[in-house]
């Protein structure tokens, strides 16, 4: 059970996480949408993970890798964003979120 803090820190780091994909991505990323579905923080507020949806990609593994490589770049913008609200800026750690997918292949499926 995460508790208050936790989960005021995950929404917070989810909204702006999500709005430097947005406003940055083009420039990082090329033209992919990137989205931030689920943020989870553990109990010290030491560590972010970041569930990550990409669309369009054809590689998403490739991507994700791409975006792993440029945490601490992103790390530092969150940094920049969030300073004044948390006492320790998070590491960051993303994760495919495949939700969509597997919905998408089960309603497959269920068509058949």
């Amino acid at each position: 059970m995460e508790s208050t803090r936790q989960l005021k820190s995950a929404r917070l780091i989810q909204k702006e996480m999500a709005e430097i994909f947005l406003a940055e991505s083009r420039g990082l990323f090329g033209s992919v949408m990137i989205s931030v579905t689920v943020c989870r923080m553990s109990a010290d507020l030491g560590i972010a993970k970041l569930y990550v949806s990409l669309f369009p990609v054809k590689d998403k593994d490739k991507l994700l890798i791409k975006i792993r490589e440029k945490t601490p770049e992103l790390r530092g913008i969150l940094g920049k964003r969030i300073r004044q609200q948390v006492r320790v800026i998070p590491e960051l750690v993303f994760f495919l979120d495949d939700s969509i997918d597997y919905a998408q292949h089960i309603e497959t499926l269920l068509k058949k």
